[in-house]
């Protein structure tokens, strides 16, 4: 009986034309399963499946009022792919961002609605992750933040340092759950992680049991829905589907 992550959120104005330049940006499939909503996914994909978390885009009519601590970052396997990829994004309306990242390897951009993304340089440990290497939460404890998050799903720490916890699904595959430690916020976007409970579960009981964990409810004025909004132990928001 237990959660596990399965897409990303991602708020926007205007979902189709955020949704296009995800869609070119992934190079996924397009589908809407509702009046305000866009689906991404990799062509072929069966949903749920760990080798890869969806992307589902949200139209809310004030996108102001919400600032997560979560960003994707993108994989690219080798300098001239980062290269290539950095020039299609930007002719696809994304534009660079100092964040006050320095001298860095990847590359700071921000999406047509000024959402934070980063294109990695090439690194070994993305090469088999598809195009999203790492979804990526900010806090500042990142090893407590991973007890919670290995506690309340059934992803695996792969490591975790004063700076950095890694999870990933227990099948090796997909992106990576990465918690980074941000000592102050420089940056906000509005993205977060949604949770599936696994087959046979009691997603009552999951719910019940992140809260013994340290989550908190969260009311965004979200009203009567199917899934629950919650934050993890420093607030970063997360819901979890299927859940009412």
């Amino acid at each position: 009986m237990t959660l596990r992550p399965v897409q990303v959120n991602i708020k926007a104005r205007d979902e189709a034309a955020l949704g296009r330049f995800w869609a070119d940006a992934l190079d996924w499939a397009t589908s809407s399963e509702a009046p305000g909503v866009i689906n991404l996914e990799p062509r072929g994909f069966d949903w749920p499946d760990p080798a890869a978390l969806t992307v589902d885009l949200v139209r809310i009519p004030d996108t102001a009022r919400v600032r997560y601590r979560t960003h994707v970052d993108l994989a690219t396997t080798s300098v001239e792919h980062q290269a290539e990829l950095v020039a299609r994004l930007r002719g696809l309306g994304a534009t660079p961002l100092d964040v006050g990242q320095g001298d860095v390897p990847w590359v700071v951009m921000a999406d047509p609605e000024g959402n934070a993304f980063c294109v990695l340089e090439p690194r070994p440990l993305d090469q088999d992750t598809g195009p999203v290497a790492a979804v990526v939460v900010h806090c500042t404890d990142p090893r407590g933040l991973a007890r919670f998050w290995t506690a309340g799903t059934d992803w695996v720490l792969h490591e975790a340092t004063d700076d950095l916890a890694r999870l990933r699904a227990p099948e090796g595959v997909g992106p990576y759950l990465e918690l980074v430690r941000v000592p102050e916020e420089t940056v906000w976007t509005r993205v977060h992680v949604d949770l599936l409970p696994t087959p046979g579960s009691d997603p009552a009981a999951d719910v019940d049991r992140l809260r013994t964990l340290g989550a908190t409810d969260v009311d965004l004025g979200q009203g009567e829905v199917p899934w629950v909004v919650m934050a993890d132990p420093e607030g970063n928001a997360f819901c979890v589907l299927g859940a009412r």
